[in-house]
């Protein structure tokens, strides 16, 4: 483990659960600083800002905690749309937060139904209302490219679980037919990113998630090795039917610390 330059983190499942942060965490981050490497948060949640996450690990006692920790699926579908979409009209599917971020980044946006929206972008939407589901397909029947951030079914809670972006796509397609282009994990995109933000090479490199088809997969399809956790949403019942291995099996991030 002291071999690893840049831990990148999945949250939620991962480094806390609802909200309650799991007590293994403030120790891993510690030793990670001992070790003279560093970490990134990376979260296909695209419900929230970065400035939004910051204060919630604040609250939980991670005051030392910055912006720059941190890398979304929203950070990494800006750049995608940059890219590949530069001055076209988007219809935003998500919470105002993700609007707002979205707009901070120059992104051309509408909320309404429109005739010269080009592409469809969602993210995770807790603020979902059924107009919003209405427009999208209204969109998708007429053709417009289709974006999504992430495509997690569900999202964890200290209860259980809520429907998250993924649910919400295959309603969608239940519906219409179309499924979106995805940017979040498991594409390698965040893992790139990330490593380019921070001048790192592939082996500079392990992820840590809960999830194996959309952390672990991550992991496996940028090149880099992974831990699954046991803390989260996947089991070892799931890792036996899934084509998807990590590198590590791990209870929780605890077992990640080296202590001499």
């Amino acid at each position: 483990m002291k071999k690893y330059k840049l831990y990148l983190l999945d949250m939620d499942g991962t480094i806390y659960l609802g909200n309650n942060l799991f007590p293994q965490t403030p120790p891993f981050l510690d030793f990670v600083k001992e070790i003279g490497a560093d970490y990134m948060f990376l979260t296909n949640n695209s419900s929230s800002s970065a400035d939004k996450y910051v204060k919630r690990l604040h609250s939980m006692g991670l005051d030392f905690i910055k912006k720059e920790d941190f890398l979304t699926s929203t950070h990494a579908t800006v750049e995608y749309i940059k890219e590949n979409y530069d001055g076209k009209k988007f219809y935003a599917f998500g919470t105002r937060s993700f609007v707002s971020e979205l707009e901070e980044n120059g992104i051309r946006l509408t909320t309404e139904l429109e005739d010269d929206i080009d592409a469809i972008v969602m993210g995770f939407d807790t603020e979902l209302t059924f107009k919003k589901l209405d427009d999208v397909c209204q969109l998708l029947v007429r053709g417009v490219d289709y974006i999504a951030t992430h495509p997690d079914y569900v999202c964890p809670t200290a209860y259980g679980f809520v429907p998250d972006c993924g649910a919400v796509t295959e309603m969608l397609y239940m519906a219409t037919g179309r499924r979106p282009h995805v940017i979040g994990k498991p594409q390698p995109a965040m893992i790139e990113l990330a490593l380019e933000q921070r001048g790192l090479k592939k082996e500079d490199a392990m992820f840590i998630g809960d999830r194996l088809y959309t952390d672990i997969a991550c992991g496996c399809n940028a090149g880099i090795d992974t831990a699954f956790v046991l803390s989260g949403e996947g089991t070892l019942e799931d890792l036996e039917k899934s084509e998807t291995k990590p590198t590590y099996v791990l209870k929780d991030i605890g077992e990640c610390i080296v202590k001499d």
